[in-house]
């Protein structure tokens, strides 16, 4: 009975505690929510840039790849015999070089002498080989960069186990300062696969500047540099710069946020009001690029070789609303580019467009085309039974060149002239495409007709692109480059198929052009006979001129515009970022 008694007793105490159990607990004390504030840790060897885009490729010697970070690659990672000072003369890069000056009137003779440590990234020296490599391929490549110059030069021989050049001339050029930027490895690119049209697509394979390239990741938009340990002259101050892709929005807020302490973009007319909302905490710089954006009406084509037909095409193109929409109300809005050889912030610009030019006239249009056979029929200018339609080339992976195509289509087309868009990247339109057909010119501007390499008439030939013209080289080089006549080389080889973009040969205005290449004549002297010949020809319609903002936030120190038509970056390698607070 005892042990009976003793289990009720622990039952009856189970039961007590269960029930006890069953009953709701006591409010919690909540305590006081903790505020966390975002930090920015800061790193103040590293420096992000923000930019609009990171695509390649990167050869800043190739038009398909006339970008700010092209460009800038080409500046903190490629040697340079020279750099633009901030007036804008040419400087010679004493970290690279000894000397460079012209050593003989004839032939014609510049003598570069190398500094005996420069080497590129994998030990290699830089050697006249890399001169050699640079001369052959911008002579002979279709789509390269201000290449009159180069084609001038007869030859390019070592001494001194290759720490010397000599560089021959076939006549005096006085631009000879602006050759050898950018210099490739010879050594690692002329035996590639690919070659030089493969060279510099995707990455850097060397260095022979103060940075190196780490990582090109175009798929997050990233690209990585960091300082070139094997650089021999002065070290840089920080110890990596990443370029980081991201949309007009997203630049503005990594700016307000401190994540990005630079961006170098184009922008909109919103997103300029964005950044000036900024305040003070930015500091905002317009930057004006080498560049200017052109339409040409393509002599080489078949279908406009008759200037009087460039005449009636020229008359339907609102240029104002091309610069309206390609500018989008940013920067380069300001930059309206009314001359055919200077850019609008080059020294010596001035306007010389003809009064009307860019101003649709559809009487003119009518007149002309009349004139040439052509009838008006349902809305389209007829002629034997086939419309008048129009191939228009523009590199689909460029802004603003693509978006421009397509709004100069439907001008094209609501003054009854068909266009057609040739979708094509910039590498093929600049290396395949425009180089294709061929045409000889006489001195009053008429013109053979264009075949293309396969022979036959060049019935897919483009004949309108809308394309970067460069202007940061030698003037007259430029102006040679743009709208000389193609011919044989110096040394007896044959030339490209196309002497420039816009397949212009007019042998009349050819001595004037090379006269102010060899320094015979004045450039202004020249631009007066050239320019307006250029004009009643009807070959190239400039819009603007491209431009950056600058935008620096208050970590940053030492950074400005930069060189007239280099920009900032050729300044890198002294910035300094200091520690956010």
């Amino acid at each position: 009975m005892r042990g009976r008694s003793v289990l009720l007793a622990l039952a009856a105490a189970v039961s007590l505690l269960t029930a006890c159990t069953d009953s709701p607990p006591p409010p919690l004390v909540s305590a006081p929510p903790t505020t966390v504030t975002p930090t920015h840790p800061t790193d103040p060897t590293q420096l992000v840039v923000g930019v609009d885009s990171v695509k390649g490729g990167y050869n800043p010697h190739l038009l398909a790849s006339q970008t700010t970070v092209a460009r800038a690659l080409g500046e903190l990672v490629l040697p340079s015999v020279f750099h633009i000072g901030p007036d804008g003369s040419p400087v010679l890069d004493q970290t690279l070089m000894v000397s460079a000056q012209v050593t003989k009137a004839a032939p014609y003779t510049v003598t570069y002498t190398i500094q005996p440590q420069a080497a590129w990234g994998d030990g290699a020296p830089i050697a006249a080989e890399d001169f050699a490599y640079l001369w052959q391929n911008m002579r002979s490549q279709p789509g390269v960069v201000d290449p009159a110059g180069y084609r001038l030069i007869t030859g390019v021989s070592a001494r001194d186990g290759g720490r010397v050049a000599d560089v021959t001339f076939s006549q005096p050029y006085p631009g000879w300062r602006t050759l050898f930027n950018d210099l490739l490895p010879a050594h690692l690119l002329k035996d590639a696969p690919g070659g030089w049209t493969g060279a510099l697509s995707t990455t850097f394979p060397v260095a022979g500047g103060p940075f190196s390239v780490r990582d090109i990741d175009q798929d997050r938009g990233e690209i990585m540099l960091q300082r070139n340990d094997r650089y021999w002259g002065q070290s840089t101050k920080l110890q990596q710069i990443v370029l980081r892709q991201a949309g007009p929005a997203d630049l503005v807020s990594a700016l307000k946020a401190g994540d990005d302490q630079l961006a170098v973009l184009d922008p909109s007319d919103s997103t300029m009001r964005a950044l000036t909302e900024l305040g003070k905490t930015v500091q905002l710089t317009t930057v004006p690029n080498p560049v200017v954006v052109q339409v040409l009406l393509r002599q080489s084509s078949p279908r406009l070789s008759d200037p009087a037909l460039r005449a009636a095409v020229f008359a339907a193109i609102d240029r104002e609303a091309l610069i309206s929409i390609g500018s989008a109300g940013g920067p380069s809005a300001a930059l309206r580019a009314d001359s055919l050889a200077l850019a609008p912030s080059q020294p010596g610009y001035k306007p010389t467009i003809p009064a009307g030019v860019g101003t649709p006239n559809a009487d003119t249009v009518s007149q002309q085309l009349t004139q040439l056979g052509y009838t008006k029929t349902n809305g389209s200018w007829i002629r034997d039974g086939v419309p008048l339609n129009l191939v228009i080339g523009a590199p689909n992976d460029r802004a603003p060149y693509s978006q421009l195509a397509g709004v100069l289509q439907q001008q094209l087309e609501a003054a009854g002239i068909g266009a057609t868009i040739l979708n094509t990247s910039g590498d093929q339109l600049f290396g395949t495409v425009l180089p294709s057909t061929t045409t000889t010119t006489t001195g009053t501007g008429s013109a053979t007709p264009a075949t293309n390499d396969q022979g036959g008439d060049a019935t897919s030939s483009v004949d309108i692109a809308i394309v970067p013209q460069p202007v940061g080289g030698d003037p007259a080089s430029v102006l040679a480059a743009s709208f000389g006549c193609r011919g044989p080389l110096p040394d007896g080889t044959t030339a490209l198929p196309a002497a420039n973009p816009a397949g212009f040969c007019d042998h009349g205005l050819q001595p004037t052009i090379e006269s102010a290449l060899s320094g015979g004549m004045p450039l202004s002297d020249a631009l007066a006979t050239v320019e307006p010949a250029l004009w009643q020809q009807h070959v190239a319609m400039p819009l603007f001129q491209l431009a950056d903002v600058l935008a620096t936030g208050p970590e940053i120190t030492g950074v400005n515009g930069g060189p007239p038509l280099v920009g900032p970056f050729a300044d890198a390698p002294t910035w300094r970022r200091s520690v956010r607070k």
